[in-house]
Formats: structure tokens, sequence, C-alpha cells
């Protein structure tokens, strides 16, 4: 019986001309190869710039997923303090949903 090939270390894919074994590859128009290499050499030194990556993760934990934040409402508190008869007020807190914008996965 034939002996069946060593598997490939996940290591090992894609090689740096993007291919996956016999498939894969950059299916681009030609025109935009230039600019694609460009892209890549600029992720290359992106990722290796610490200050991108404490960007990055600030994004990741104030604008992405679950939970949203929440954030107390100081000057409305103040104002509600203002317009009411005994001059004090509840504290007023806010879930910051907006911050889960339909795509923030995207980022």
């Amino acid at each position: 019986m034939p002996e069946a090939p060593a598997p490939r270390r996940i290591s090992d894919v894609p090689t740096p001309a993007g291919y996956f074994g016999d498939y894969g590859g950059i299916y681009v128009p030609e025109t935009l190869m230039a600019a694609l290499e460009q892209l890549a050499e600029a992720w290359d030194e992106a990722s290796r710039d610490p200050a991108y990556h404490e960007e990055l993760n600030h994004l990741l934990t104030r604008f992405v997923g679950r939970p949203t934040q929440f954030f107390e409402a100081a000057r409305l508190q103040e104002l509600a303090a203002s317009r009411s008869p005994r001059g004090t007020a509840c504290r007023i807190w806010l879930k910051r949903e907006d911050l889960a914008h339909t795509g923030a996965h995207k980022i």
C-alpha cells in the first residue's frame, strides 16, 4: 500500500505567494499589483509598530464587541439638579449602545 503524504503544518500555509497547497494565489488585475505590494509592505511595517498595536487595542476595547461601556453623564446630572425643586438629582448613566454600530466587527 502506498504511503500517504505527510500532513502539512499550519505554519507552512499559505506560501509567500498565497498558495494553500495546489490552491490559492493572488487573483487581482495586474494594474493593482503595485498598489497591493505597497499595501503589503505598509502592513509589514505597521504590524511591527508598538503604536499601531496600542491604537488597535484601544479601538478593540472602546468600540468593538460586547459589553458596551457605561459612562456617567455628569453634566446631564448637573443640569437635572439645577432644574430640580430640591436642587438635587439622581445619578445618570449612559450605556453606549451607539458604539456598537453595525459593522463594528469590520474594524
